[in-house]
């Protein structure tokens, strides 16, 4: 099994973080804007649609203001059964944000992509939270063909 992992710092408060990751219109404003459902309860299935696709992913943990952690139950074959984990915490004014999205079954190309635009959208959800303003898809950076 292999892992994407991510760190990022957000100047902000845990709440603000925990907002932006859990709210329609939190998602919707880093990730796509064509974010469908909320977040904030187990066992809510959230729909992700991009240009190239989309899936749907189901919340299996919450912690307040300290951990988000969903599962792929549909969409790209790679995903399918991976977990996507945000773990939060407070460092003086920045809320540290650790990425996982663990379990894929073996490092693949699109496993390399899917790295890096998720540090692409790691950006755009510091910038929400810093700015006001993200970048989420269709309006990210695109990186190759895939998008």
């Amino acid at each position: 099994m292999a892992d994407i992992l991510h760190r990022v710092g957000i100047r902000s408060s845990l709440d603000q973080v925990y907002r932006a990751l859990t709210t329609q219109q939190g998602l919707a404003g880093w990730w796509t804007n064509q974010t469908m459902g909320e977040g904030d309860r187990i066992g809510n299935v959230l729909a992700f649609r991009f240009n190239a696709g989309g899936f749907d992913i189901r919340v299996v943990d919450l912690k307040p203001s300290a951990l988000i952690r969903w599962e792929v139950v549909a969409g790209p074959e790679e995903w399918v059964g991976t977990a996507i984990e945000f773990e939060l915490k407070q460092d003086g004014d920045y809320v540290i944000v650790l990425f996982k999205h663990r379990g894929w079954r073996e490092p693949v190309e699109f496993m390399y992509h899917c790295s890096t635009k998720w540090a692409v959208f790691l950006m755009s959800l510091k910038s929400l939270v810093e700015s006001g303003k993200g970048s989420p898809e269709p309006n990210d950076v695109k990186i190759d063909n895939w998008n």
